[in-house]
């Protein structure tokens, strides 16, 4: 680069979320795993799910009890520009407590960008360990989950119907 004439001192783009580094395991107490939407409860204590999500490998499955989130929205921040690769990303906001992972928490990478680490903070981006598809953003009381892993069964006309519960409402 240097040769180029271009300077080398300052990288212009900002460094992703992850790398390939195994993930740094910088908390000191790991309470987080223990509270919603992560904790260990059987499915019949949670009760009647209307949607199941995952990961792209599977690894990683939560559901949802509520059957229209909390409201939609795009968002168009820099932060999630750069994280997801794309102008946009399309969220749901659903309430903590309305969400159980049934996979173990341990299959989870934390961003934390507040921290700038992968310590545990909030708000924090939550992506599978193994293929790293971009699961949810955590904040104090509610998640902002990505309705592309919502898995849809039927028809294509029945999924385009199913998904209208997660269509923007301006």
């Amino acid at each position: 680069m240097a040769e180029m004439g271009i300077g080398t001192t300052k990288d212009p783009l900002h460094r992703p979320p992850f790398t390939n580094r195994p993930p740094e395991n910088t908390l000191k107490d790991e309470q987080w795993k223990y509270r919603s939407p992560y904790h260990n409860q059987s499915e019949e204590e949670y009760g009647p799910a209307n949607w199941r999500a995952e990961c792209f490998c599977g690894k990683n499955i939560y559901l949802l009890k509520q059957g229209k989130p909390l409201n939609t929205k795009y968002c168009h921040c820099r932060g999630c520009q750069i994280t997801h690769g794309t102008p946009f990303q399309w969220a749901c906001i659903f309430h903590k407590h309305d969400m159980l992972f049934t996979s173990d928490p341990g299959g989870l990478v934390l961003y934390s960008s507040t921290h700038k680490s992968q310590e545990y903070g909030l708000p924090a981006k939550v992506y599978c360990s193994n293929c790293r598809t971009p699961i949810m953003d955590e904040m104090r009381n509610v998640c902002l989950i990505f309705p592309q892993l919502i898995v849809l069964e039927g028809t294509d006309d029945e999924q385009r119907e199913k998904r209208e519960a997660f269509k923007p409402t301006y």
